[in-house]
């Protein structure tokens, strides 16, 4: 009998502290939800994801705290991470209709239309006057259908059609991976790549570990010249698996031509011409692949560039953006403008004005209007007097072969060893000479004069030549004394 009552009483002690158990259980999950609900409130989204976390380990089946959960993962734009949620909520509790709203919205989102659609009937079920489910249904069957075109235009190689009829899917489910990928190919196959890598990117994103998406990447950059970008994200597909071997062999690639574009840079912002042409050289003796196309273009053009700005001769450098330009049948502005210094070089100033206008068609930029205008000033000035075809020299000579001309040309046209008989005209010779010796000696009036400006204008040679025939002689040897008496000295 005793045994029998201890045995009762030892059930009821159980029963009470299993019952005061769960009133406790109960309570630390009321006051996480409470808690948690009121930082969700307030955007506190981590610390009321603690609390939500801590009322699902209490109780395991609470259908709210996985609601509320939910809520804050897709606060924090963690999708993904709601769905599960999401669903344990509708399993817990099948007549929940805002858990089924909410996972039919994300399901669309993602694009997976079946599911999406399941979920808005089970809604329109439960509750046939829901307008919003009712205009998600809606939407779904539409999409379903546009989803099926574009499925059968790709097919058909109507990429334009297919584009248009993706990108209206995408706007309501931007998280479509398939769609995207679709999209992408589309793009690709219609030659608009820089839209193929944004839906590239959007789906390396959306898929953990995609290292292939960021090889496609990479590879679709390094096709677009885009050296810089074509590296970083080939390194996003190394940092996700070091021992990927298409991976590896594409960055070692991209890696070398990207040291020898950033050398390019260096050296034109240094002025290092010859180091330009040799980086340049370099870049078309590594780019041997179909792939490398726009890198063998942007090394031709380094070249055409680095000529004209390191005054090469200007026929080689006219050449050789002329083969730029008809090769690759472009208008590149720089390339124009590196050939129209050319030309200007040769004296072949119209040619020049050409290609000024034509890179204006492209680029509307200072340099061109300054560009243009200073061409106009030079063929206005090459029918006054033009200081380089009196001394008879290049405009790319250098100070020696200025000071070369000057100095035969003054013992030719000396007055006092002038053989002719107009020593008016040797009078004139010798002062032009003078003035183009002092203009192109000088780097600050040559400069000017290079740009179109003469630093002698008018007015002051008009003066100059009264001086002279007034008093001021410039073959004097400065005592007064007329006739040219004076002595010449070669510098």
């Amino acid at each position: 009998m005793s045994r029998y009552i201890f045995t009762i009483f030892y059930f009821s002690v159980i029963t009470f502290l299993l019952h005061l158990f769960i009133l406790g259980a109960n309570g630390d999950v009321n006051d996480h939800l409470e808690k948690g609900k009121k930082l969700l409130a307030t955007g506190q989204l981590a610390d009321a994801l603690t609390h939500f976390h801590s009322a699902i380990e209490a109780d395991p089946k609470n259908y709210v705290a996985y609601f509320r959960r939910a809520a804050v993962y897709l606060g924090m734009g963690k999708s993904k991470a709601a769905l599960p949620d999401l669903s344990k909520v509708i399993e817990l509790k099948p007549d929940f209709i805002a858990a089924r709203m909410q996972r039919g919205n994300l399901l669309l989102k993602q694009g997976d239309f079946d599911e999406a659609k399941t979920d808005f009937e089970n809604v329109l079920t439960s509750d046939a006057s829901n307008s919003e489910a009712r205009n998600q249904f809606d939407l779904t069957q539409k999409l379903i259908q546009s989803a099926q075109e574009a499925d059968d235009s790709y097919k058909n190689a109507d990429y334009t059609k297919t584009i248009e009829l993706l990108s209206t899917i995408i706007e309501n489910c931007p998280w479509a991976i398939k769609l995207r990928e679709l999209r992408a190919d589309s793009y690709l196959k219609s030659g608009d790549l820089p839209k193929a890598v944004s839906d590239l990117k959007a789906t390396a994103k959306l898929i953990p570990d995609n290292t292939q998406a960021f090889l496609k990447i990479s590879q679709l950059l390094y096709s677009m010249g885009e050296a810089d970008d074509s590296l970083t994200n080939i390194r996003e597909c190394l940092k996700l698996d070091a021992d990927h071997k298409e991976c590896h062999a594409h960055y070692t690639k991209v890696k070398k031509l990207a040291k020898q574009l950033e050398s390019i840079r260096d050296a034109i912002s240094q002025s290092n011409w010859n180091e330009c042409l040799n980086k340049a050289n370099q870049i078309l003796k590594l780019s041997s692949d179909p792939s490398s196309h726009a890198f063998i273009y942007r090394a031709h053009s380094s070249l055409c560039t680095c000529m004209s700005r390191g005054k090469s001769p200007a026929k080689e450098t006219i050449d050789k953006c002329t083969e730029v330009l008809d090769t690759y049948h472009v208008s590149d502005a720089e390339i124009l403008i590196s050939r129209a210094e050319a030309y200007i070089l040769n004296e072949q100033l119209d040619a020049a004005l050409a290609d000024y206008q034509r890179a204006h068609e492209t680029e509307d930029s200072n340099r061109v209007h300054d560009g243009i205008k200073r061409v106009q000033k030079l063929i206005k000035q090459s029918k006054k007097r033009d200081y380089y075809k009196i001394l008879s020299v290049r405009r790319s000579a250098n100070k020696a072969e200025i000071l070369r001309a000057y100095r035969k040309l003054a013992i030719k046209w000396h007055p006092d060893k002038y053989e002719g008989d107009d020593k008016k005209k040797a009078e004139k010779m010798f002062i032009d000479i003078a003035a183009a010796k002092e203009v192109l000696t000088d780097p600050e009036k040559r400069a000017k004069f290079d740009g179109g400006d003469d630093p002698l204008d008018a007015e002051e040679q008009a003066q100059q030549h009264n001086q002279f025939q007034g008093g001021f002689n410039p073959f004097g040897a400065g005592n007064g004394q007329g006739g040219f008496t004076f002595r010449f000295h070669f510098n």
